[in-house]
C-alpha cells in the first residue's frame, strides 16, 4: 500500500474511533493510539508510523466491538495486535 493510501485508511479508522466515541462511554478505550501520537495530518511521518496507528486502532476498534477474547472481533483485535508487534 501507498503512504497515502495508508493515511486515507488511517483517516477513516479515525472517524470510526470519533463517532464511536461520540455514541458510547469509551473512557481509556483508545489510550494506546492517543500514547503513540502519529494522527492522519501528520503526513511528515513515515509510513511505517502510519501503519503502526492503523494496527493500533484497529486493535482498539476490535476491542470495543468484542465480547471476549474469544470472539470474533477478539481474534481479530489479536490478530492486529500480532502484525503491530512485527512493525
Amino acid at each position: 500500500m501507498q503512504k497515502e493510501e495508508l493515511i486515507q485508511l488511517h483517516t477513516l479508522f479515525v472517524q470510526i474511533k470519533e463517532e464511536l466515541q461520540k455514541r458510547m462511554d469509551l473512557n481509556g478505550a483508545f489510550k494506546e493510539y492517543e500514547e503513540l501520537g502519529v494522527y492522519p495530518h501528520h503526513i511528515h511521518k513515515s509510513k511505517n508510523a502510519h501503519k503502526k496507528a492503523i494496527f493500533i486502532l484497529g486493535m482498539e476498534i476490535a476491542k470495543v466491538f468484542s465480547h471476549n477474547d474469544l470472539s470474533s472481533m477478539g481474534r481479530v483485535a489479536q490478530r492486529l495486535q500480532r502484525m503491530e508487534a512485527k512493525i
